[in-house]
């Protein structure tokens, strides 16, 4: 069971680690637990309230990450020469620290015991002016030494000597060079000469163009003056090394004080982020206790808005004699979000961090056992109430008098009779355990359980009746009713109709406790609005008539052609009939047709239409189908 995702302390954490600086600060509030020692709970939340008080005087504390300080220290040790980055790496660790030694300074005039850390601190100015003075810019400054100084100085002069000197050269033989610049190839100073006058400049030949037709020629003089450079770059890196490993033997020697910092600087981000999120979250520092006393005053859910949260008032514990709330009410009316609100500050406040409260007291506990939500588990095979009872039982198997357990929906996702003997069961369990816990549920029964038995209160969320909504406040002491009845009513179910289902679910004599609205309209109809019907086809003789208007082989008319064809098909349900006109048949809307002559005045009677409508092939073919089997077909010409 993951009691800590369960009662959302896991996004507190997250919250909470976004204020530190320190990796070691988030590594410590990612795998902290509750405590179980008293004195170093109120230490802990001491120091909270501390670094808060020092965070509102002075504001946030100057604090960097020092994990790449631990690095170089171990660098150090091994006794590897630091680079000029990590050497100012080093210097800006020790200017955190001095500033954070004299922040904590400042704090000491409000007598704030977080303040004196600040002897814990070492600034090691003597170390950290050093660097100062011999690094800068990730490299070692020319005046690191008064012989690097000398040597970078004639460096640069010969440099400019050199340059100087090719452009001489440039000067005095302006006709032997394809350009008028020198340029560099392989960090020697060179000059371009035309290919037919490589042999007119004395020095040495360093590169050529693409095409050959250009030589890039180290004069004499410039390659004297670079080789004298080359022995000073060797004298300068010598020294440069020289005043690396004279810098990491001073830190190496000053370890012990910077690992003490480093780790104060980690403790106290780790202080001071408590400090910050209880300022973030509008929190203060509530009472312990270890006497299963709970109270909070205007407590709120840390992760919900706090213009529109309304604060919850909850008391619990051994003055009163109560172990154990049973909270029912309807659903959206914040059963759960109340049972989480009290066990996130609990949590809390055993974590060492204030709470989100106008005033607490909270009892230390020695475990938080937690079954919210459904729990479905498709790749387990576990149902909602399977996923319940597994929790359920996990739940019964640790707790004892010093846990506090809370429980959502008791018994709920099963049989409502059968749900409720479990629910039962499992209070029972809990009360003979001692413990103190939380359950939200909806069966009646269990009200009267916790009526009858000691130590054992109701309590309700309340729920206005007029305008349908829950006003999240709980009442302890008090059973929660159904609102079932008069949601119905607002919403208007008529009278008659809740009183039959008041008298189903608590008899008779239940009935005269309700009072609803009488509905303006009653009856058998019970106000019913129009509702759209079912517009049946009307049965009409209109198509029978219409088949009979027009007989095969009468005479008929076609507009707005007018010409005049012959009925081969009746008209079909769509109105449509199939005309003969010259050598071809044609399908038309029975409105686009008038009758010319009748049938029985042009044909015999009985007379046989195939003689005008089929071919002779056609007529053979159906001759011979009344007489016998044949493999002739009679194809309907498409139209």
């Amino acid at each position: 069971m993951n009691i800590e995702k369960q009662i959302e302390f896991d996004k507190i954490k997250e919250k909470w680690k976004e204020l530190t600086c320190t990796e070691r600060a988030a590594e410590m509030i990612q795998s902290i637990e509750i405590i179980l020692e008293e004195p170093e709970l109120r230490k802990q939340l001491r120091d909270t309230t501390n670094a808060r008080e020092l965070i509102e005087k002075l504001g946030n504390p100057p604090l960097q990450n020092v994990t790449e300080m631990k690095e170089i220290m171990q660098i150090a040790q091994r006794g590897d020469c630091l680079s000029p980055y990590q050497l100012e790496r080093v210097e800006k660790v020790l200017v955190v620290t001095q500033r954070l030694k004299e922040y904590l300074h400042r704090g000491k005039q409000y007598e704030n015991p977080l303040a004196f850390y600040d002897e814990n601190l070492e600034g090691l100015e003597d170390l950290r002016e050093e660097i100062s003075r011999q690094i800068r810019n990730e490299a070692v400054d020319d005046r690191a030494s008064k012989l690097l100084y000398d040597i970078r100085y004639q460096i640069t002069h010969l440099e400019e000597g050199m340059k100087q000197k090719a452009e001489q050269v440039i000067r005095n033989n302006k006709e032997c060079m394809a350009d008028t610049y020198y340029t560099l190839r392989n960090g020697r100073v060179c000059v371009p000469v035309k290919k037919e006058y490589k042999f007119r400049i004395p020095g040495s030949t360093i590169d050529k163009s693409s095409t050959g037709s250009t030589f890039f020629i180290e004069p004499v003089g410039v390659s004297k003056q670079f080789e004298e450079i080359q022995l000073l770059r060797i004298e300068e890196e010598n020294e440069v090394h020289r005043i690396l490993y004279t810098l990491t033997a001073m830190v190496s020697d000053a370890l012990p004080y910077m690992e003490e910092n480093v780790r104060m600087i980690e403790k106290l981000d780790f202080v001071f982020s408590k400090g910050k999120l209880s300022l973030q979250l509008d929190c203060m520092e509530p009472k312990i206790n270890t006497d299963r006393r709970i109270l909070l005053k205007e407590a709120r859910h840390p992760l919900m808005d706090k213009a529109i949260n309304v604060p919850l008032n909850f008391s619990m514990g051994a003055s009163e004699g109560i172990r154990g709330i049973v909270i029912t009410g309807p659903n959206t009316g914040g059963k759960t979000v109340a049972i989480k609100t009290v066990m996130l500050n609990s949590y809390m406040a055993q974590c060492g961090l204030h709470v989100t409260c106008k005033e607490a007291e909270l009892c230390m506990n020695g475990a938080y056992l937690c079954d919210i939500g459904d729990g479905q588990n498709l790749s387990e095979n576990l149902s909602t109430f399977s996923a319940h009872i597994k929790n359920v039982l996990e739940i019964l198997r640790q707790v004892n008098r010093e846990s506090f357990v809370i429980m959502d929906e008791l018994g709920s996702g099963t049989d409502p009779a059968e749900g409720m003997g479990i629910a039962v069961a499992i209070l029972e369990e809990l009360r003979k355990s001692d413990c103190n816990f939380l359950v939200t549920t909806h069966y009646p029964e269990i009200k009267e359980y916790a009526e009858q038995k000691e130590h054992i209160v109701n309590a309700r969320m309340t729920f206005d009746r007029e305008t349908l909504m829950p006003t999240y406040q709980m009442l302890i002491g008090e059973a929660g009713e159904s609102c079932a009845f008069y949601v119905a009513d607002r919403l208007g179910m008529p009278a008659e109709m809740l009183k039959v289902a008041v008298e189903a679910a608590y008899g008779k004599e239940a009935v005269k406790n309700y009072t609803f609205h009488e509905q303006e309209k009653q009856g058998n109809d019970r106000g019913k609005t129009g509702q759209r019907k079912i517009r049946k086809e009307k049965k009409s003789h209109t198509d029978a008539k219409l088949a009979e208007k027009f007989q095969i082989g009468d005479s008929v008319m076609i507009y707005p052609d007018k010409k005049i064809g012959i009925v081969c098909e009746k008209v079909n349900e769509q109105g449509v009939l199939r005309v003969q006109v010259a050598d071809r048949k044609i399908w038309i809307n029975h409105k686009r047709v008038k009758l010319h002559v009748k049938a029985e005045e042009l044909y015999p009677e009985d007379y046989d239409f195939s003689i005008i409508f089929d071919s002779v092939r056609d007529r053979k073919i159906r001759h011979d189908m009344e007489r016998k089997y044949t493999e002739e077909t009679i194809e309907h010409p498409k139209e």
